[in-house]
């Protein structure tokens, strides 16, 4: 049976809507092979083999997700490097030293946030 709800065409298949979205493609840029996929009674979504192939997707990765409108965008969690962490750490040193903020002033800080838990 084919759907065709808010502008988009889609099917419905094993009690799930499979949805076909439109893709903007940047100028001078390929996209790779499209690939589809359907979400669950339960809001599960499978991620194609081909696609976790190429990212290089493993079991237990996370993501951050976003929707607005009629996209939905998987961005993976990935942690900092120890360099970046390090450079975010001197950044956040440098700046306490130029505001004037002592150690005393952290350690009364976490206190006080201790307190309110």
């Amino acid at each position: 049976m084919t759907l065709i709800k808010h502008g988009k065409i889609g099917c419905l298949y094993n009690n799930a809507y499979t949805i076909i979205l439109p893709v903007r493609f940047e100028k001078g840029k390929n996209m790779e092979t499209l690939a589809t996929t359907r979400m669950s009674s339960k809001g599960q979504v499978v991620i194609p083999e081909d696609v976790r192939g190429r990212l290089g997707l493993e079991p237990g990765v996370q993501f951050v997700v976003l929707g607005e409108g009629d996209v939905v965008i998987l961005k993976t969690i990935t942690p900092p490097s120890m360099e970046g962490f390090d450079n975010l750490i001197c950044r956040a040193r440098q700046q306490a030293r130029t505001s004037g903020m002592k150690r005393s002033d952290i350690v009364k800080a976490i206190a006080k946030t201790r307190r309110r838990k």
